[in-house]
């Protein structure tokens, strides 16, 4: 790896194109570079894991809409469209990698990379998948296309921060979906050059979407920013040009938006030739909530296995969890949301609400995708009474393992100190999740399966759920016809049991 540095640069100031981050990303995608075999095996847990949080959600409301837009729109000229998530229907490219998009980022279920900033990388697959489709290309194209876009992803992640300046994280995903498709599609750094810009251009947006009353918009955001970077490679395919220098220029993203005209980043980006394994650095979700939460939730289950007299809110006067600075104020008491504290929250708050996470998991020693959020479970009086002795407060010695740059001491747990009424404490800490590479259950291959089968159970029939594990699993090998058949098919009636929503299209 080396680190390119990134300044802003005044109009005047002679800079060459060949220096800009957005042409480094161009050249990383146009560098036809092997794939390793862990890499494509990750890659493999990645579709899975998008599937099986696609399939859990089908039915829910912000999945059914986007379903009814993309089935307002036909298949373009340009090839033979690509399928909305649950059907075998194919239309229109973008349409498909926006419907798609939402469903896999509905339940927030997928995997996460934090560092300076966050994200989730699975959240370029849907669009990829699709343009693979529409585009006619095997399963080595898609692999290698999927390779670039976590590469791109996870490397700004590494180095930029946009949440400092309250603007949403698929800002990063825009450039990322862009450059992947480059690689997908064999484009000439030229083209990906402009497509990133473009794509970055039009993905930037205030992180009001996941503050204060958190709405069903934060499952589109993603799928938004994948639907925008489709369309801005559409565009550099037609020889249109995109602002630049995008990150660098003196009213460009850094300039105006991020650290400003004195801002310098240094952004890790993989040598010529050197292989990309940023998809292994990576971690998925045991839990259907913010990944800053899955650690806490594992700590909180052994606390209720351990401790039961924490489940009854008569015998705890607190309980504190001393964390990190991102957890504390972006999902913990420090976000200053009263909502984090309200029973009748939305799901879409509830799962970014520690004190919420950490009450239920103590008294239930489990979490599901859909019961630990029912309105009937969150206003359980003696969970809100326990919900409502829950805070947190920023560890620099937490946050210090949050930014870690050794996996091994990157960490996104924290100590939880619970004070009983009788005077006694009881203090434990967890540092990853059981489910992290580190944890003390990693999923590795036969987790994804197993969360694929139980997230799919009632949803597809078994021979449907096993049909698309092996298809997902032989990805590598994959003709473009292979390719085709890349997705999860409803029973007939399933999908029809709940009426699309009328709109404009």
């Amino acid at each position: 790896m080396r680190n390119h540095t990134v300044r802003v640069r005044r109009s005047e100031e002679p800079f060459p194109r060949s220096q800009e981050l957005a042409w480094k990303l161009a050249e990383l995608a146009t560098d036809p570079v092997p794939v390793d075999g862990d890499v494509a095996a990750m890659v493999v847990n990645r579709l899975l894991d998008d599937a099986a949080v696609s399939a859990a959600s089908l039915l829910r409301a912000p999945v059914v809409a986007a379903r009814a837009q993309a089935l307002a729109h036909p298949s373009s000229r340009g090839g033979r469209g690509a399928a909305v998530v649950g059907t075998r229907e194919a239309v229109s490219v973008e349409w498909a990698a926006w419907a798609n998009g939402v469903a896999v980022r509905e339940l927030d279920f997928h995997d996460t990379f934090l560092a300076e900033e966050y994200s989730h990388p699975g959240d370029n697959v849907p669009a990829l998948v699709a343009v693979a489709q529409h585009a006619g290309r095997d399963g080595a194209a898609l692999l290698r296309g999927i390779v670039t876009a976590y590469e791109v992803q996870v490397d700004l992640v590494r180095a930029i921060s946009l949440h400092r300046h309250k603007i949403d994280h698929v800002a990063h995903l825009g450039p990322s979906v862009a450059a992947g498709l480059g690689t997908l599609l064999g484009l000439s750094t030229e083209v990906v050059h402009q497509a990133i810009g473009q794509a970055l251009h039009t993905t930037t947006a205030t992180r009001q979407s996941r503050k204060g009353a958190i709405s069903t918009w934060k499952a589109y955001a993603p799928a938004f920013a994948a639907k925008v970077a489709v369309e801005a490679v559409d565009r550099a395919v037609r020889g249109q040009t995109s602002p630049a220098p995008i990150y660098e220029g003196e009213d460009g993203v850094v300039a105006r938006l991020l650290d400003g005209p004195d801002a310098v980043y240094e952004v890790p980006l993989p040598e010529a030739g050197e292989p990309r394994r940023a998809i292994l650095e990576t971690y998925t979700k045991e839990h259907s909530a913010e990944y800053q939460a899955q650690a806490v939730i594992d700590l909180a289950r052994r606390l209720h296995r351990e401790h039961p007299e924490l489940r009854e809110p008569a015998n705890v006067a607190s309980i504190v969890l001393h964390t990190s600075h991102h957890t504390h104020t972006v999902i913990g008491s420090g976000a200053r949301d009263p909502q984090k504290y309200d029973p009748t929250a939305s799901r879409e708050t509830l799962d970014h609400s520690v004190p919420y996470v950490v009450a239920v998991a103590l008294q239930d020693g489990t979490w599901h995708h859909e019961s630990s959020y029912a309105p009937e479970r969150a206003a359980r009086p003696d969970t809100v009474e326990l919900w409502r002795k829950v805070s947190t407060v920023e560890d620099p010695e937490w946050t210090a393992r949050y930014h870690a740059s050794d996996p091994a001491q990157k960490a996104f747990g924290g100590r939880i100190v619970a004070t009983l009424t009788d005077g006694s404490t009881v203090v434990d800490e967890i540092a990853v999740a059981d489910a992290h590479p580190l944890g003390a259950r990693p999923f590795g291959r036969e987790e994804h399966l197993a969360k694929f089968r139980t997230l799919a159970a009632g949803v597809l029939d078994d021979a449907e759920a096993e049909r698309f594990a092996d298809l997902a699993q032989r990805l590598p090998e994959l003709d473009a016809a292979g390719v085709r058949e890349l997705g999860i098919v409803a029973p007939d009636g399933y999908l029809g049991s709940v009426p699309l929503p009328e709109g404009l299209f």
